[in-house]
């Protein structure tokens, strides 16, 4: 069974909360999070409530400061991510609403625009699998979480600004 612990101060003190699944807005259980504990499982954390804004990636381990991570506000939602499917399959699309070139991933991409000669990745189909999306090559910079379902357009996940560039199928290592 999967579990956090969000604490309302750094170095994991304070008010304190434990979920085991997801949790759309924190603030009705804590003020503020600014240090968490992920005692089982893999969960992704966002800035913003409804699972909106900039997103995190967390696994098994100790957060102190919600800055470590790269977090710069306080963490306002998570989601818990089910353990691995045995299998992974998404399709990706240059341009929103399933148009323009498609490819289908099975497995990671470090670079989509290198590897596939593709502008843009706008909207995708994950059929398989949970995965992660980068906005740069190399799976850097701001991270988007897909699970299963259809995107029709990156920009209705929060990111308007993002370019996607990398993907990376999330693991058995939670």
């Amino acid at each position: 069974m999967s579990k956090i612990i969000f604490y309302e101060e750094r170095n994991f003190k304070g008010r304190h909360h434990e979920f085991m699944s997801d949790c759309p807005d924190m603030s009705s259980f804590l003020s503020r999070c600014l240090s968490c504990r992920v005692e089982s499982g893999c969960f992704v954390v966002y800035d913003q409530p409804d699972f909106l804004g900039n997103q995190y990636f967390l696994r098994r381990g100790e957060y102190s400061d919600h800055t470590s991570f790269g977090m710069r506000d306080s963490i306002r939602s998570c989601r818990l991510i089910p353990q691995n499917q045995s299998s992974f399959r998404m399709q990706i699309f240059e341009r929103e609403n399933f148009l323009g070139q498609s490819h289908e991933l099975v497995d990671d991409c470090e670079n989509i625009m290198e590897r596939f000669r593709m502008s843009d990745c706008q909207s995708c189909r994950v059929m398989d699998g949970h995965w992660l999306m980068y906005e740069q090559p190399g799976y850097r910079g701001r991270m988007m979480y897909l699970r299963p379902g259809e995107y029709r357009s990156m920009r209705e996940l929060g990111q308007s600004s993002m370019r996607l560039s990398s993907v990376r199928r999330i693991l058995d290592s939670c």
